[in-house]
């Protein structure tokens, strides 16, 4: 095998697999609707749209067919996995900086247990919003709560990050999550307001659960993300008892 083919079937695909490789390494699948088989002078079978750095180490070359639903769906699940290696500000119980994707977690599970005194809700849709309101942290990172500002273009960036992470996705799939990030961007619909509500609250859960840094400051929860916990009755009731945890958190020695 020559160096080219070696570092061509090693490096730029998963011959194994057979399938998408990752963004980045594979950036053409997440825009482009067909790609080809072709078979390498050592047997490899590479499904691929991008151009071959030596077309001459090809045999044979297949007719053009759509990517499959599911290879879409698994290239898409593996870059959205960059939320769990995408960090937080605050800390797990063992000191442990939380992820992204803990956080998202944490927040659909309060979800779930609050499901029985969600009357009137669309509970399923809250749970979607949940699960994909920082999908787009994925590619920028998340902003810590303490240095957002309403000016900072986070909302403009995660929309171009979320457009940019579902573009792999099937049609139906692609418009219906970035129609849910837009929807929770907005803030208008009472599963929104709900979501952005549960996401202060979890955030500040986090605080006081945590094993946070020296000289954290605790007391910081208590102006945080008030115009959203005071929506409905429930948020408010909910609000009240994890201030209540954060003046008992600020006087621990």
């Amino acid at each position: 095998m020559s160096l080219m083919e070696d570092k061509l079937s090693k490096t730029l695909y998963n011959n194994t697999l057979r399938r998408t490789v990752k963004a980045g390494i594979f950036p053409a699948l997440g825009s482009c609707a067909i790609y080809r088989t072709v078979v390498c002078a050592n047997g490899a079978k590479i499904r691929t749209n991008a151009p071959l750095a030596n077309p001459g180490i090809i045999t044979q070359s297949h007719e053009m067919e759509t990517p499959h639903r599911h290879d879409r769906i698994l290239a898409f699940l593996q870059e959205a996995g960059a939320l769990k290696d995408t960090l937080r500000s605050a800390r797990t119980r063992d000191g442990r900086t939380e992820s992204v994707a803990e956080h998202s977690w944490s927040l659909c599970l309060l979800v779930l247990l609050l499901e029985p005194e969600l009357d009137g809700i669309d509970v399923l849709k809250l749970m979607r919003l949940c699960l994909i309101h920082d999908l787009g942290e994925a590619i920028s990172g998340d902003v810590p709560a303490t240095e957002q500002t309403s000016d900072d273009g986070k909302a403009d960036r995660e929309r171009t990050d979320v457009a940019t992470l579902t573009d792999v996705l099937p049609d139906d799939l692609r418009s219906g999550i970035r129609d849910l990030w837009e929807e929770y961007e907005a803030g208008e619909t009472p599963e929104a307001r709900l979501a952005k509500g549960f996401d202060k609250l979890e955030t500040m859960m986090q605080h006081v659960a945590g094993n946070q840094i020296p000289g954290f400051d605790y007391l910081w929860n208590l102006g945080y993300g008030r115009d959203r916990t005071d929506a409905t009755p429930l948020l408010s009731d909910l609000r009240d008892r994890v201030d209540a945890l954060t003046r008992a958190a600020a006087r621990r020695p």
